[in-house]
């Protein structure tokens, strides 16, 4: 009898696109929380066209698919997974989105795409998106987001994609692409775990 597949989601900038602008995340994170004192977990949405502007010009450094890709295509292809893009993109990018579906010729091997087309904060949107899909695993890059979703998900094995600066920040699955990530995915397929 063949094991069910793992239902795994997988972010987009960061993760499933490799982002060097990620390794600003620190910075920007050192200055929300030391600076402006925020705490909890929150993003700025972009409201004026400028802004929007803004926020497609600083994720066109999403440049390529990241260094596993080809190993994800793989593991969805030998049916080991059922893989899915849940990105917090706000809905001022649904053109870039797509153009990266487009692009990756997604739609034949993940199973289904989502982004966050109303705007909502996005470890709102990623912890809505990943109990609907009842998803075994995440692969997330932002710490804030990783953290936060580790909390709240009792049922679904949160790893985390860190940047360079990052390394230090204690998490237990921690993996400094994606190609390290599909391979722990393997070992749990292995083992049977989730």
């Amino acid at each position: 009898m063949s094991q069910k597949p793992l239902r795994v989601g997988f972010d987009l900038d960061g993760v499933i696109l490799y982002n060097p602008a990620r390794i600003v995340r620190p910075i920007l994170s050192f200055i929300k929380h030391d600076v402006f004192h925020k705490k909890s977990v929150s993003f700025y949405v972009p409201k004026t066209k400028t802004e929007q502007l803004m926020w497609t010009l600083a994720h066109k450094t999403s440049i390529f698919p990241a260094y596993g890709f080809r190993d994800l295509k793989k593991l969805i292809r030998q049916h080991d997974i059922e893989a899915y893009i849940v990105t917090g993109r706000f809905n001022s990018l649904k053109n870039d989105f797509n153009h990266w579906l487009n692009r990756m010729n997604a739609d034949s091997f993940f199973t289904d795409h989502f982004h966050n087309e109303k705007n909502e904060q996005p470890h709102l949107f990623k912890k809505r998106m990943i109990e609907q899909l009842n998803l075994d695993v995440f692969v997330e890059d932002n710490y804030d987001i990783v953290t936060y979703l580790n909390k709240e998900l009792k049922n679904t094995k949160v790893l985390w994609i860190y940047n360079f600066l990052d390394r230090t920040l204690p998490y237990p699955y921690k993996f400094p692409h994606l190609k390290h990530a599909i391979d722990h995915i393997k070992k749990d397929l292995k083992k049977g775990e989730k």
